[in-house]
C-alpha cells in the first residue's frame, strides 16, 4: 500500500507506527454553513479511514473544531450574538451536513475553547526552549530557530517570505514569526495566561489538540492543499519544537480544491455551493460519487452536468443492488475475487478512488447482465454492498421520487428537429450524439436534463434565444427551474 507524502513529494510505502493508525484532519471553523469544498475533504478522509479498516488497521481519528477565530468574532459582532453562540450554531450545522453525507463521526472532536490548558502548556514550553518569545502581551514563534522551516512547501525561509501573506505585528522580531498567543482586544473573548489576557493563534490549536489526543508522532495528517503553508508548516515547527522529536507526522496527505469556474470555492470569496444547497438537488451518494470519481489530489470543478452524471451513476448502482437476486446458480468466486482485487489494487495506489468507483460500475454491469440471463446475483450484490460501503455509499434509492425520463427525451427530440429545420445541423447532431437515445435505461432522467441545460447554453451562445427560452419554459413545466448566475446555470427541482 502506497500513499503520496506531501513532505517527500513522492509515493511511499505505508508503514504506520503500530496496528492503530493515528490520524488527524483539520476540521471546520464554524462561522457559516459548510460548502462542497468542505465536503470533498471530509469525504476523502472518511474513505481513507474506512479503507484502512478494510486493510486490517485500527484507526484513531481526531478532527478539531476551531471555535474561536477572527472570522467567528467578526461575524458574531455583525449579527449581534456571542462568538460562542455563532460557533455552536454552525458546529451543529456541520454535523447535520456530515451525517447527511454518510460521513462517519471522528473518535474525538476537540474544541479549541475546551483545550486552553494544553495550548498554554505547549506555548510555555516553546518559550522556555527559546522557540517563542512574549511581546506586547502576545507570544510569537521564532521561525529562524527552525533551520528547515518551509520544507513541507518545498521552500526555504527566503522563498516562503517571497510568496507568503505575512501576519502583521509591530513587536515581531522577524516578519515571518507567527502568533501563538494574541493579546486581548476590547470586546473580544479572552482567557487568562502567563502573558496576560488573550486567546490562542490558529496554528497552535491544532498542534496542542493533536499532541494531546494522538501523542508526539502522528501517522497521517490530512487537509486541503491550501493548508500546506503556512498552517501545516507551522504545526510542524511548533510540534517538533515542543517534543524535540521528528517527524511530527509520517505521512502528510492533502486533497485538491473544489473550483467554481476558475477560482477555488471558498467562503471568503463568496463563490460557493453549500452542502445543504447541493443536497436539495442531489442524493448523498451522487455527491460522494462526484467527488470520488477524481483523484483526491487533483482539483475538482463543480458543475451541474457532473453532478447530474453522478446522480445517474448512483441510480445504476442502487438499481443493481435492488434487483431480484435469485435464479440459476453460477460460480461467482473467480469474478468476485477478481473485482475485489481490482478494488484493493486501486485503493492501495494512493487511494485511487476513481478506479475504485469504476470497479463498482463494472460489478453493477455484471450483476445486470447475469441477472438478465436468469442467474442468481446475490454474491455479486454482496460484494457490491461491501465495496460501496468502503466508499461510504449507501446504495439507497433517493428520498425524492425519480423523474420519468420520457418527457425530457421528447423535449430533446423536439429541439433537435427544430434545429434541423433551422439548418443548425451541428447542434442537432451534437444532441443526437450526446443523448444516446435508446441506449440508456429509462430511469436516467438526469442525464437528459443535463444535456438540455448544455444545449440551452450553446443556443444562447449562438444567439438562438427563442429555442433557449423554450427549453427553459418546458423544463419549468416538468419541474426543473433554471437560474442564470455569473458563474453559470444552476438548477433546482421544484417542490
Amino acid at each position: 500500500m502506497k500513499v503520496f507524502n506531501t513532505l517527500s513529494g513522492r509515493k511511499e510505502e505505508f508503514s504506520p507506527q503500530g496496528d492503530e493508525v493515528k490520524m488527524y484532519v483539520c476540521g471546520v471553523t464554524p462561522y457559516d454553513n459548510c460548502h462542497i469544498g468542505h465536503a470533498m475533504s471530509y469525504i476523502i478522509f472518511d474513505v481513507v479511514r474506512r479503507y484502512l479498516r478494510l486493510r486490517g488497521y485500527k484507526v484513531k481519528y481526531v478532527q478539531n473544531v476551531t471555535d474561536i477565530d477572527d472570522k467567528i468574532i467578526d461575524r458574531a459582532t455583525k449579527l449581534g450574538i456571542t462568538p460562542a453562540e455563532l460557533a455552536q450554531k454552525y458546529t451543529d450545522s456541520y454535523f447535520e451536513d456530515m451525517d447527511a453525507l454518510n460521513i462517519e463521526r471522528a473518535d474525538v472532536y476537540p474544541r479549541a475553547t475546551g483545550e486552553m490548558a494544553k495550548i498554554i502548556e505547549v506555548i510555555k514550553t516553546l518559550v522556555d526552549k527559546d522557540y517563542a518569545y512574549p511581546a506586547g502581551g502576545s507570544v510569537y514563534f521564532r521561525v529562524r530557530n527552525v533551520p528547515d522551516y518551509g520544507r513541507l512547501a518545498h521552500r526555504n525561509l527566503a522563498e516562503v517570505m517571497a510568496v507568503a501573506c505575512v501576519e502583521p505585528g509591530e513587536d515581531k522580531e522577524h516578519p515571518m514569526d507567527f502568533a501563538l498567543w494574541k493579546a486581548s482586544k476590547p470586546g473580544e473573548p479572552w482567557w487568562e495566561s502567563p502573558w496576560g489576557k488573550g486567546r490562542p493563534g490558529w496554528h497552535i490549536e491544532c498542534s496542542a489538540m493533536s499532541l494531546k489526543y494522538l501523542g508526539d508522532t502522528l501517522d497521517i495528517h490530512g487537509g486541503g492543499q491550501d493548508l500546506i503553508f503556512p498552517h501545516h508548516q507551522n504545526e510542524i515547527a511548533q510540534s517538533e519544537g515542543f517534543t524535540g522529536k521528528k517527524p511530527f507526522v509520517k505521512y502528510w496527505l492533502h486533497n485538491g480544491l473544489v473550483q467554481l469556474g476558475e477560482e477555488k470555492m471558498s467562503k471568503s470569496l463568496g463563490n460557493l455551493i453549500t452542502i445543504k444547497q447541493a443536497l436539495e438537488n442531489y442524493s448523498p451518494d451522487a455527491i460522494r460519487i462526484f467527488i470520488l470519481s477524481s483523484h483526491y489530489r487533483s482539483p475538482l470543478t463543480y458543475s451541474e452536468e457532473a453532478l447530474g452524471a453522478a446522480e445517474g451513476g448512483a441510480e445504476r448502482l442502487w438499481q443493481a443492488n435492488e434487483r431480484e437476486g435469485r435464479g440459476k446458480q453460477l460460480d461467482w468466486s473467480k469474478l468476485v475475487e477478481h473485482q475485489r482485487q481490482r478494488f484493493i489494487e486501486a485503493m492501495d495506489d494512493d487511494f485511487n478512488t476513481a478506479q475504485a468507483v469504476a470497479v463498482l460500475f463494472d460489478l453493477a454491469r455484471y450483476i445486470n447482465r447475469l441477472g438478465d440471463e436468469g442467474y442468481s446475483v446475490i454474491h455479486g450484490q454482496q460484494l457490491l454492498a461491501e465495496l460501496a460501503g468502503v466508499l461510504g455509499l449507501t446504495l439507497k434509492p433517493p428520498e425524492k421520487p425519480l423523474l420519468n425520463a420520457e418527457p425530457f427525451i421528447e423535449l430533446l427530440i423536439s429541439i433537435r428537429d427544430q434545429l434541423r429545420k433551422a439548418k443548425q445541423r451541428q447542434l442537432a447532431d451534437e444532441i443526437t450524439t450526446e443523448t444516446m437515445i435508446g441506449k440508456l435505461p429509462p430511469g436516467q432522467a438526469d442525464h437528459f436534463i443535463q444535456i438540455l441545460i448544455s444545449t440551452r447554453r450553446k443556443l444562447r451562445e449562438a444567439g438562438q434565444w427563442q429555442l433557449a427560452d423554450e427549453i427553459r419554459a418546458k423544463l419549468a413545466e416538468l419541474g426543473i427551474a433554471l437560474g442564470d448566475t455569473p458563474k453559470g446555470t444552476v438548477r433546482k427541482r421544484k417542490k
